[in-house]
This record gives structure tokens, sequence and C-alpha cells, in this order.
């Protein structure tokens, strides 16, 4: 091998950034066992970074009215929007700025500590802000995904990896239990990988990084009552600092992931992980290439010792053509629901049913007794919150969007899928840089385990909605397309 290419793609992207951090006093009680009610300030500002994307060349509207020459993604420190209040979020998004729908890509960051924006909670303390809340999110995302379409610029988007030990593997088996919990588990294959891209305009500088990694950001817990995006927050301020450029985080296929050092209240803990994630990242940017080139071996120069040169030659004509090739698919996976999925009638009953335990406990002055009753309390509450919304039928349609710009594919997926999502597309396709966004626009279906991990008694699997298989078939179809594309 006499000449090296890094993986590229040139497109024309446009950026722009916004704080959409919540008011203190906001509800907050994301975690079950929690029990404070509201946030009391902020650790870190939550923000929302709008990613528009569009080809080199101007191409032609679809036969259905949809335009295929651009494709948003608004990357944001939210765990999460439920289904109605995300809905309403894109449709009032798409008012605003003539977005089709499925243009539109909320990723999360998926951050427990950003508060839980359901208005289901409005009647709690602290749930009277989330109304004011949302709307005001809206008209914040709208401008800034303005903003970024003005920005719009021919860009170098260059790829290289690193790796992370912060995540860890969270199926663990309690022995003395007998059950699984969903906790680190030292035994257990995580994926340490962390996918970097760098954004450079025509004259080579920086504009921007992008981390896509694989992480629940469930460092902070029930313990903490501050408004926080985890170990992204500290990620981010490494990355920046350094640069002197925006970074932004994608989360990965996170599903049996979270951080080795989690659960705590601490946001210093937080911060320690993001720093050990930043640090990562930094190290794949500096790894990389000048944009443009190719390191190719340059021949012998006699010294000491006779030594062999490499040097960055710039890319030919073609090869920079092949950067940016441009293809966008957007389609639904019918999958099957899952056998077992209760009722709303079993749900709202086992909800009466664990909240007269809870206060019967309260009334008794356990309150160990009580915080654990009113964890399944909430369990049932999201049951209740995700029942309402799932399309009747057999089958649940599950939004896939896959992008190919050059060298590189973008992945966007609802739900949250484990790890082997990224690991076998990425052991199928070595070398193919392939970024992985889960929790895209939400989360109606939960997590997609592997076949394999049904009947074990993981949380995962307990509040699942789609069939064993279903992670496996969107593996097959995601990748069938890839190869298509590839060639």
């Amino acid at each position: 091998m006499t000449r090296i290419l890094t993986p590229e793609s040139r497109c024309r992207l446009g950026m722009a950034r916004c704080d959409i951090t919540p008011p203190v006093g906001v509800y907050h009680r994301m975690w079950g066992a929690a029990t404070h009610q509201r946030a009391t300030g902020v650790h870190r500002p939550l923000t929302a970074m709008a990613l528009v994307f569009q080809p080199l060349a101007e191409i032609p509207r679809s036969g259905g009215g949809l335009s295929e020459s651009e494709q948003v993604v608004v990357a944001n420190d939210h765990c999460l929007l439920w289904a109605r209040e995300m809905e309403a979020l894109r449709a009032g998004l798409c008012r605003r700025t003539g977005l089709a729908p499925e243009q539109f890509v909320a990723a999360f960051s998926h951050s427990h500590s950003s508060g839980l924006m359901g208005l289901e909670r409005e009647s709690l303390p602290g749930g009277e802000l989330i109304r004011p809340y949302l709307q005001g999110l809206e008209e914040r995302i709208a401008a800034v995904v303005q903003e970024a379409r003005r920005s719009v610029q021919p860009v170098t988007i260059s790829y290289g990896t690193s790796r992370c030990s912060l995540a860890g593997n969270r199926d663990f088996w309690d022995e003395q239990s007998k059950q699984f919990v969903c906790g680190f588990n030292p035994s257990g294959p995580s994926d340490d990988t962390v996918a970097l891209a760098r954004v450079t305009d025509s004259a080579g500088k920086l504009l921007a990084t992008i981390v896509n990694y694989a992480c629940h950001p469930t460092t902070l817990a029930w313990e903490n009552s501050l408004i926080s995006p985890d170990y992204v927050g500290a990620m981010r301020e490494v990355v920046e600092t350094a640069t002197k450029a925006p970074c932004i985080f994608l989360q990965g296929a996170s599903g049996d992931l979270g951080p080795r050092d989690g659960y705590v209240g601490d946001p210093a803990v937080a911060d320690r992980n993001g720093r050990q994630l930043g640090h990562a990242a930094a190290s794949a940017l500096e790894a990389l290439p000048p944009p443009g080139t190719r390191f190719e071996y340059a021949g012998p120069v006699v010294s000491g010792a006779t030594l062999g040169t490499w040097k960055h030659v710039p890319l030919t004509h073609q090869e920079g053509e092949a950067k940016s090739i441009w293809r966008l698919r957007r389609w639904e996976l019918d999958l099957a629901y899952r056998p077992g999925i209760p009722t709303r009638q079993q749900a709202e009953a086992d909800r009466a049913r664990w909240h007269a335990e809870e206060l019967t406990a309260e009334k008794a002055g356990n309150l160990d007794k009580a915080r654990d009753a009113h964890a399944m309390v909430e369990r049932m509450d999201r049951w209740l919150t995700r029942l309402a919304v799932l399309p009747s039928g057999p089958r649940f349609p599950l939004p896939i969007t896959l992008m190919q710009i050059g060298d590189a594919f973008w992945l966007a997926v609802e739900g949250e899928h484990y790890q082997l999502l990224q690991r076998s597309l990425r052991e199928r396709f070595p070398g193919v840089p392939i970024v992985v966004m889960t929790l895209a626009n939400g989360s109606r279906v939960t997590y997609l385990p592997p076949a394999e991990t049904y009947g074990k008694g993981l949380y995962q699997e307990s509040i699942a909605i789609l069939a064993p298989g279903s992670l496996e078939r969107v593996i097959e179809t995601v990748g069938e397309q890839i190869a298509a594309w590839l060639g």
C-alpha cells in the first residue's frame, strides 16, 4: 500500500445554535426513584444545533413533492419528547419554515437530567411551566433552522475514529437477587468507538466538530435536581476550547450502554465523564490530515538510513467528484408488535395498585417502599403515554432516514437500539464511515434489543414495544440499502 485515503463528504452545510435551557423550577422528575419534583438550578445549559444538509449540485424534487435536496437535523440536549409533543413541535416547525415533516430529524442527546417535558405532567409541581416552554422551544428551533439555512456553504467533512472507555455494558446479572439490573456489567461487550466528523470550509478553516458516540447520559440520576446535558456538556467544552469552533454531539446505538461511573448526584462526575470523551474526540481530530488530500508514499531519501517519506497530496478532480455523491432515502419498515404488551385497562389497574401501595407505605413511614412503589407508578404512567399513540393494527411503521454523502452514510432511526445496530453495520462495511443517530424524533417503540435477549427479564425487554427480531430486521434492511448504494 502506497497511499491512504481519508473518507470524506463534500456537500453544502449550514449550522446554527441556540440555548434551550428550561426555566429553573420546571418539572424535573425524570427518575422514578427521585423525590424532588422541580429543577432547583442549572448545571450546564441545554443547547440545540441545527444542521442543514444539501448536495453540492441542485437536484430536482421527487415526484411525491418531498425535497430530496435538503435534510435538517437538530441535535438537542433533551432526553426525548413524547409522541404528542414531538408531533406538535414538528408540525409547528414545518409551518414556520416550509419544511416537509420528513425533512426534519430531532436528534436527542438523551440526557436524563434535562427534565421530562410531557404535557401529562402539567398538574404536577413545575408542570405549569412545560406548555409555555414547549411553545418557546418551537419558536427557537424554527429560528435556528432558518439561521442555519442562511449560512449554508460548501464544506468538506472528513471522518476519523478513536476509542473511549466511558461507555460500559449495562445488562448486569445480580447473583444475589437472581435478576438482571440495568447497571455496569464489567464482563459485557461495549462498543468504545468514537466516530468523528470534521467540518471545514473551502479554505480549509475548521467550522465544526461532530462527535458520534453511544452511551446513555445517565451519569446524573435521581439524587440530582439540576438541569444538565450530563457528560455531553463537558465533552463539548473540551473540544470547543481546543478548536474554537462548535462541537455537536449525536447519540449512537446505546440501548445497552451507559457510563461505567453513573447513577450519581454529583455534577463533577458528569463533567469528568465528559472530559474523558472530549479528549478522545480531540485525539481523533488531531489525527486527521488536511482536507481534500491523500497521504501517499513519496520515495526514499538517503540519510543515516535510507528513509521512506510520505506526503499529503491534493486529490485529483475525479477523486474529489466522488466525495460529493448525494443519495437520500426515507422509508418506513413495518415491524410486528411484541406479544404481551399490556392493554390500557391493564396498565391503569396496575397503576392503581402501585399507587395504593405507595400511599400505604407513606402512611406507615416506610419511605424506601414508598419510593419503590412510586417508581412503578411512574412506569405505568409511561406505559399509558405510549399506548395512547401507538398505531393500530399488528405492525408498527418504523421511520428510517439514510443519507449517503460521498464516502459516508448518515443513519437516523427512531427508538433506543442496542449497540448491535452500529457494530453490525460497521463490521459489514469496514472503513466506511457510518454516523448512527438513534432516538431520531423520539422513541415510541422504546428499546430494540437483540432477539436472543428476550425472555431473560431485562428492563429493556419489559418495556419493548416491538417483537423479537425487530432490531435484526433494521440492521438487515439498512445494510441492504448501503450495499446497493455502494454497488
